[in-house]
């Protein structure tokens, strides 16, 4: 009996098989008259022809015998074709790639790199989180203003970390003026916050005068534990005298090796290059001005890589909704200061 019911079967889907077989023929030879009698010379096909030879030649066994107008292969290769489609569809991104900033951000960023050919990427960013706008460092660099490469700033190492809070350093930064005559600054930098505590302008420097300096630095402050200096002569005795007085322990770098000192030394290769290599100093007084705009900008302004892009004096980041961005100069127009204010 199962054996009957089996031979049955097998005939009622042989002769379906070959009714579906004879079908598809019959599409088959319709469809190459109809290509045929709409192009009088070479037949054009459109998509939907190689879609459905495509089909054909995955469903029907004997499609090789009925295809005249073009070669088997090039139906093969349609498939191919129509399967790379279908995958690049099926594997389409289901979900927004990364989200892109606000134009009017990257206007700003390439506002702040063209006012501000001597910042970087890291000086941008500290300006954009003070006015509470998130973006990452690397897209503030990829909207940047493309400039000249210029040579890094030297890498000071660091030393001392457990008593940074308790050091100063001190040094002399040697300006030329307009008549080619030296001017001598002495500088007294706190390693904390990294305020400038104290600094003075003199052409022709002596320990005593240098001695002077040290204590008006501290005439309203306590002095720290540590000074950090390096070993030239006019620190002499009455300087050692004045620092042993103030109750400060000084701590001597080694010959030609001024990255043990590297935070004044840091300061001074920031005054050169974002101030005075810049303008044309006139005279002492001219000097005392630009470096007293540029020290106000430094310690209210300026954001830090080492103070977390934070400002010695600390400034507070703004709200988007504080209102609109307003560009302050400073130092001449050298630098600016950006903040929100409501119209």
């Amino acid at each position: 009996m199962i054996a009957w019911l089996s031979i049955v079967v097998q005939v009622a889907f042989a002769g379906l098989n070959s009714r579906r077989n004879l079908l598809l023929e019959n599409l088959a030879l319709r469809h190459q008259l109809l290509v045929l009698s709409r192009t009088k010379r070479r037949p054009r096909l459109t998509s939907l022809d190689r879609a459905l030879w495509a089909w054909l030649s995955q469903s029907w066994p004997d499609w090789k015998i009925r295809l005249r107008f073009v070669q088997p292969s090039t139906v093969i290769q349609w498939h191919r074709s129509g399967f790379r489609l279908f995958w690049r569809w099926k594997s389409r991104p289901r979900k927004p790639g990364r989200q892109t900033i606000c134009p009017n951000t990257i206007d700003l960023i390439r506002q702040m790199s063209h006012a501000n050919p001597l910042w970087g990427a890291p000086r941008i960013h500290g300006e954009l989180l003070k006015l509470g706008l998130a973006v990452a460092q690397r897209t503030v660099a990829k909207y940047m203003i493309p400039r000249s490469r210029r040579p890094t700033s030297p890498n000071w190492k660091t030393f001392l970390r457990n008593h940074i809070d308790s050091m100063v350093s001190v040094d002399f930064l040697t300006v030329p003026t307009l008549t080619f005559q030296a001017l001598y600054v002495f500088i007294v930098l706190s390693h904390h916050r990294r305020r400038i505590l104290h600094f003075n302008i003199i052409d022709s420097p002596s320990a005593r005068w240098t001695a002077q300096q040290l204590r008006e630095a501290f005439t309203f402050t306590s002095p720290p534990k540590y000074l950090l200096r390096d070993r030239d002569s006019i620190y002499g005795r009455q300087f050692q005298a004045r620092a042993f007085a103030l109750g400060l322990d000084e701590l001597r770098i080694a010959p030609r090796s001024p990255w043990q000192s590297p935070y004044v030394e840091r300061l001074i290769c920031s005054v050169r290059r974002e101030c005075l290599d810049h303008i044309v100093v006139f005279n002492a007084a001219h000097l005392h001005r630009l470096l007293t705009a540029y020290f106000s900008y430094y310690h209210q302004s300026r954001t830090h890589l080492s103070l977390s892009k934070d400002a010695p004096e600390s400034r507070p980041a703004c709200r988007p909704d504080d209102g609109r961005i307003v560009a302050f100069p400073e130092v001449g127009g050298l630098h600016h200061r950006y903040e929100r204010r409501a119209a």
